[in-house]
């Protein structure tokens, strides 16, 4: 994908803002963040990131807080949907697109199941603390 211009007159490419994505996510104490390469497997964006939040508020706030910050690096607003219903939110960055959820929301919807090849997966499975 074409990099992002800042406000300062820097580029983003796909990857810095990715970076910028996790940084935020993690500042903001989303659980069980996922990174997902979609290079040459999908033309919507070049990564998928999936993080959950333990309360409807809280992924609302990381998600607002996402977009505030990717304006304040990017010059851009970054699209959302779901913000207030609180149960999953995305956040569309044309070259990142993430999914906040519930852990609850999350485990229904299963995206990483869709998106990740099947190795990665079961190495993302192995390493996330059982929630029963």
């Amino acid at each position: 994908m074409t990099p992002t211009a800042t406000a300062a007159g820097q580029d983003l490419n796909a990857d810095e803002v990715l970076a910028r994505i996790l940084s935020s996510l993690e500042d903001d104490k989303a659980e069980d963040i996922v990174s997902i390469d979609l290079r040459g497997r999908s033309t919507m964006a070049d990564h998928m990131v999936i993080a959950s939040g333990r309360s409807a508020r809280q992924v609302a706030a990381i998600a607002e807080k996402l977009a505030e910050r990717y304006k304040h690096a990017t010059g851009r607003t970054a699209r959302i949907e779901g913000k207030d219903a609180g149960d999953w939110v995305l956040i569309d960055t044309d070259d990142v697109v993430v999914h906040v959820f519930r852990p609850e929301v999350r485990d229904f919807y299963q995206l990483e199941k869709m998106w990740m090849p099947s190795d990665a997966l079961a190495r993302v499975r192995a390493d996330r603390p059982a929630t029963h």
